[in-house]
């Protein structure tokens, strides 16, 4: 094992047996180095590699802290990793969604009470056809984003939003609206919540499973087609 590797290791073990709880404030580096038996270069390579997750916060004249290590953080940098990928690896990440989405939102249509609902229908009701793209991303994440949390598990819903970050949500939008597709998905939507609403988890979960699916055919067809151009 590299020493980083082992430094980060260590403090990861600190963070796991509860030693160090979210919030907490690291002892100063060459007290946690000596205490763990590690060089300050290699802990101080640990602490920024650790940030950089967001596990640890370093803030410049105070001092390293322990983040609150929510889900949110934690799975954020998976939209980095989503954002650098082509429509080919493209395929594979919206296939992984499909498959969550499609039984969280099952779970929704179980579990949301009637304000998750009509919060639901709100959202749908405040967009229009010819809606700009900007917000018809931003009520894409919302929607999505709402169902999923209406499951109750806090580590599918940000794992499931980091899976389609803005910026892909973005790239997409714009091909579909090309297409003419904005009505059709906006129904879609509706149908989705209404399935929901009827509190109809087999109903909810094909909805959502073709709504992703419908987006993956485009994507085929644009990396097919930008494929054919290239030869």
């Amino acid at each position: 094992m590299a020493v980083t590797d082992e430094a980060i290791a260590k403090i990861k073990a600190m963070i796991v047996s509860g030693e160090l709880a979210p919030g907490d404030r690291l002892p100063p580096e060459k007290e946690l180095a000596e205490r763990l038996g590690l060089s300050r270069n290699s802990m101080r390579e640990a602490v920024k590699a650790l940030e950089v997750i967001r596990v640890l916060d370093v803030r410049r004249g105070d001092g390293t802290y322990v983040t609150s290590l929510e889900p949110h953080l934690l799975l954020e940098a998976i939209s980095f990793v989503v954002d650098m990928h082509d429509d080919d690896s493209m395929l594979e990440i919206f296939a992984v969604r499909r498959m969550l989405e499609s039984q969280a939102t099952g779970l929704a249509a179980t579990l949301g009470d009637d304000d998750h609902v009509q919060a639901l229908h709100d959202e749908l009701d405040g967009i229009r056809a010819d809606v700009s793209i900007d917000d018809l991303v931003a009520h894409d994440i919302r929607f999505h984003r709402d169902i999923v949390r209406m499951a109750g598990n806090a580590y599918l819903a940000s794992l499931i939003e980091h899976l389609s970050s803005q910026t892909v949500r973005a790239r997409v939008w714009r091909g579909l609206t090309e297409q003419g597709a904005v009505e059709r998905t906006l129904s879609e939507h509706r149908a989705i919540a209404d399935a929901i609403a009827q509190r109809d988890p087999n109903l909810a979960t094909s909805l959502a499973t073709a709504h992703i699916a419908g987006v993956e055919r485009w994507l085929r067809q644009a990396a097919a087609s930008t494929t054919t151009g290239a030869r």
